[in-house]
């Protein structure tokens, strides 16, 4: 399964360390590969989110963020993005802005880290909302009781993330930003991005619902089977519902790849290198995604999503700090790796407790088609129940794009 899995990823890697030694020598094959890492370390926690939001899409979007998507995040958010960022910037024309990032890497450098606060306002709100729309979320389990408990509660207050990410914008906006209008006009542009990005997908996938239930019930009536209890809380994501999806997760991995991209900088000024380097990663963290949907992870590892959510909620407020304060690459990095960890381990810890779990494996093929798990289960519906069975006082998540 591992090979399945990674396949892909080891072969684009001995593609990009070749290309890297070809085009500079052993030094750009060691950059690129220093790059690679740096990307998996800071994006770790983005793909437990993905996969999260990508066991409820259909086999055709999952093949479709694994093909399309990867090449949106390869060659349009480490490649194109900051050629884009700097030829907005400095006024030129985005041939003149490569030929400036191989003739003249300092100054292309020195554009890009200028543009850095209005980045980081976009890339910060929009993970903060996201972060703040599932920790104020009622549920059942909980990772950190206490402290979920009363933010549920808390919660309760309609549009409190909202209000909470607008306020801390004016803060970080008034109190450490050089250009307080850049940076507040950002930081808005990456709420409504977020709100309309997941009001959008939470709205088709309710008419999806609505639909397969109208079904069931006309089905029920000329006297063939019906669906019981309605649609199911499972049900694939299709259509427009899942467009919004991976409209949804590509916006996610642009603001997780933000801090990659401005990081990349300290150790390379040469746009291919930062490409190669940044797509190895982002290829790893792609197939690192299906494999955590494949093997049930998230379903066997309740603490996982909990340990991710609070890894985007402390990127987004690093991303926020940054604007006026410089933060290495490995506390972002570090701190975002070590909530997971915690997290995994907390699962074991509590799988022990209560008696391991069955791991329900999941099939999607890089191609994109649903394949049974060894377990005999096939479908995500399948895995849900099995959850349930297992954990019978877990509330089913919402069918919301932010998973909130």
């Amino acid at each position: 399964m591992i090979l399945r899995t990674f396949g892909w990823s080891a072969v684009l890697t001995v593609a990009a360390l070749l290309a890297a030694l070809v085009y500079q020598g052993p030094e750009a094959l060691a950059l690129v590969a220093i790059l690679a890492v740096l990307e998996i370390s800071l994006s770790f926690d983005n793909a437990v989110v993905n996969a999260k939001v990508l066991d409820r899409m259909s086999a055709t979007w999952q093949k479709i963020f694994l093909t399309v998507g990867i090449a949106i995040a390869v060659f349009g958010m480490r490649l194109l993005f900051p050629l884009v960022i700097v030829a907005l910037t400095a006024k030129l024309s985005p041939v003149r802005a490569f030929d400036l990032a191989l003739s003249e890497p300092h100054r292309y450098e020195t554009i890009m880290r200028d543009a850095y606060p209005m980045i980081a306002g976009f890339g910060g709100a929009f993970l903060l909302m996201l972060f703040l729309n599932w920790v104020f979320e009622e549920r059942e389990l909980r990772w950190l009781g206490p402290v979920e408990r009363f933010l549920s509660r808390m919660g309760r207050l309609d549009q409190l993330p909202v209000v909470v990410t607008g306020g801390v914008l004016a803060l970080v906006s008034g109190l450490v930003a050089d250009d307080p209008a850049e940076v507040m006009i950002a930081g808005v542009l990456g709420m409504i991005t977020y709100i309309l990005v997941d009001g959008l997908g939470e709205m088709f996938s309710e008419a999806g619902d609505d639909e397969e239930a109208s079904d069931g019930e006309e089905a029920g009536a000329d006297g063939s089977p019906a669906r019981r209890g309605g649609p199911s809380s499972a049900a694939l994501a299709v259509g427009k519902a899942g467009f919004f999806l991976f409209l949804y997760l590509e916006v996610l991995d642009a603001s997780f790849s933000f801090d990659g991209v401005i990081g990349a900088f300290a150790i390379s000024t040469d746009p291919i290198v930062i490409a190669l380097g940044l797509g190895v990663g982002a290829m790893y963290i792609r197939s690192l995604t299906v494999y955590l949907v494949r093997k049930g992870t998230l379903h066997e590892y309740v603490y996982l999503e909990h340990g991710a959510h609070w890894a985007i909620g402390a990127l987004s407020v690093c991303m926020m700090i940054s604007i006026g304060h410089e933060l290495p690459d490995w506390v972002t990095g570090g701190i975002g790796a070590g909530l997971i960890l915690v997290s995994f381990a907390s699962s074991v810890v509590r799988n022990r407790r209560q008696g391991a779990p069955e791991t329900v494996e999941l099939g999607v093929e890089a191609g994109g088609d649903a394949v049974p798990g060894a377990s005999g289960r096939a479908g995500i519906a399948e895995a849900e129940d099995a959850e349930q069975a297992v954990h019978p006082g877990r509330m089913a998540p919402r069918p919301s794009v932010g998973d909130r």
